[in-house]
């Protein structure tokens, strides 16, 4: 692996000579100039993982290459040198983007320290930029699908909102697509070209989730053994969705609000703020308005978050999608083979059954019956018996030999939706309708101990996709 560049620019050589030691020790590859201009013409050319700049030289100045190294790359970390802690510019520069500031008599290790940060973020950055790009790669095929009347009142919302700077919260019932929603607005926005960030706030311990939101010092709690960037840094220029946001407790709420009303944050145990620049956009599947009157979410939040309201209507409101998506499935899950067909007997059960878990519950039928379906059209027994209404017939399910075991028809069938997902034990617990855990139990107890797939079971051509 290549040593990380390090571009040290100052117009006093024995601080370049000074700064060079000490990083090529730690491994790292130094190139050192002393103004400006030549610093930025080296970037331009070459490319570098950190820059340390004085902030006085002759020529261009510390901030005039800031504001010009922002502007060819966003996510490289600029480190500035102060004589004084106390300099406004150098506190000036943090908020004009630059990573941190380094008091020219800092100890080495701090040196050291403040580099090996500025490339974690770098890391994480690229990282996030690598996401970012898979995600557009495949966003064509993670589409809204409806053209119900109820969900052409939320394109058209889309199409309005998507350019301002407005916070949105996306209410609707799990499963709805309420992050689809959330990546559309993104990619139709003027930050487009940004990250998109999403995290669950349901999903984080209650004692992590501040830590994942506004990051971090070292030493602030057991574990913080460096300091950490928050997902609000990562989501810079981008957009930060924050999922099921009716389950933060109410400490965080006051943090939350205060990094929306200042457009800035502070990590655990830090005292210095941080300027931020993302969009927001917010969801949740609980009732806001009843949990502010029982004191269960903030008041002033709520408002905050709801500038621009999205509802989500549930998949039983609008069942004459319903067509449109299990068209849209049994396309995607056919891997660009021949689709496969559904009778009107079964399609006839599907617009009659409720969908409590929403179109993500409608995904998994399908998916469930084109794996039990051998005939090429899918009836009323390749669906699950609460969509059936009682029907007892195990069509494609039935298993030719009588003579196996309740246990030995479980395992083929499993094995059966693990080879149809590549052995995503993840999606096939999905599919399965059990937990995880269970799925990795009866692997165990099948006699694959690490739970990965023999060499000798066959699996499908094409890679499986599914919508997220």
């Amino acid at each position: 692996m290549p040593a990380d560049k390090i571009l040290v620019v100052d117009d006093e050589q024995s601080m370049t000579q000074f700064l060079s030691i000490v990083l090529r020790k730690e491994g790292f590859q130094v190139t050192a100039v002393n103004n400006g201009k030549d610093a930025l013409d080296k970037v331009r050319a070459e490319g570098f993982d950190v820059v340390i700049t004085d902030i006085k030289m002759p020529g261009m100045d510390g901030i005039q290459l800031l504001s010009q190294l922002k502007k060819h790359d966003p996510s490289l970390p600029v480190v500035i040198m102060t004589a004084y802690a106390s300099q406004q510019s150098a506190i000036d520069a943090v908020n004009m983007g630059a990573f941190q500031y380094l008091i020219k008599n800092a100890k080495n290790d701090e040196i050291k320290l403040v580099v090996r940060n500025a490339l974690e973020m770098r890391k994480v950055r690229s990282e996030n930029l690598f996401l970012k790009r898979e995600l557009k790669k495949g966003h064509e095929e993670k589409v809204i699908i409806g053209s119900s009347d109820e969900m052409v009142r939320v394109f058209k919302m889309v199409d309005k909102v998507a350019d301002s700077e407005a916070t949105i919260l996306i209410q609707g019932e799990s499963g709805t697509g309420k992050e689809l929603i959330a990546r559309e607005i993104h990619y139709r926005s003027g930050k487009a070209q940004g990250p998109f960030v999403s995290i669950n706030c349901g999903a984080i311990p209650r004692d992590l989730l501040e830590s994942n939101l506004f990051g971090h010092v070292k030493g602030s709690f057991t574990g913080a053994v460096r300091d950490s960037a928050g997902l609000f840094q990562v989501a810079e220029g981008g957009t930060f969705f924050l999922d099921e946001v009716g389950d933060m407790p109410l400490a965080t709420q006051v943090k939350l609000l205060r990094a929306l009303q200042e457009r800035e944050i502070i990590p655990v145990g830090g005292t210095q703020p941080i300027k931020i620049d993302c969009r927001l956009v917010a969801a949740t599947n609980a009732d806001l308005e009843k949990d502010v009157s029982t004191g269960r979410f903030r008041a002033d939040l709520f408002y905050r978050l709801n500038v621009i309201p999205i509802r989500l209507p549930a998949l039983r409101e609008r069942r004459d999608d319903i067509h449109l998506l299990v068209d849209h499935f049994l396309k995607r899950h056919a891997h660009g083979g021949t689709p496969k067909l559904m009778s009107k007997e079964a399609m006839d059960l599907l617009l009659r059954y409720d969908w409590p878990g929403n179109v993500r519950e409608l995904e998994n039928v399908m998916e469930r019956a084109l794996i039990l379906d051998e005939s090429g059209t899918i009836g009323p027994e390749d669906l699950p018996e609460k969509i059936r209404f009682g029907h007892s017939q195990r069509g494609s399910l039935v298993i030719d030999t009588p003579t196996l075991t309740l246990e030995e028809l479980e395992k083929e069938y499993i094995m059966k939706v693990l080879n149809h997902t590549r052995w995503q034990k993840k999606r096939a617990s999905e599919v399965l309708g059990i937990n995880a855990s269970t799925l990795y139990r009866k692997l165990l107890g099948y006699g694959l101990d690490k739970g990965e797939r023999p060499e000798h079971m066959e699996t499908p051509e094409t890679p499986d996709a599914h919508a997220a």
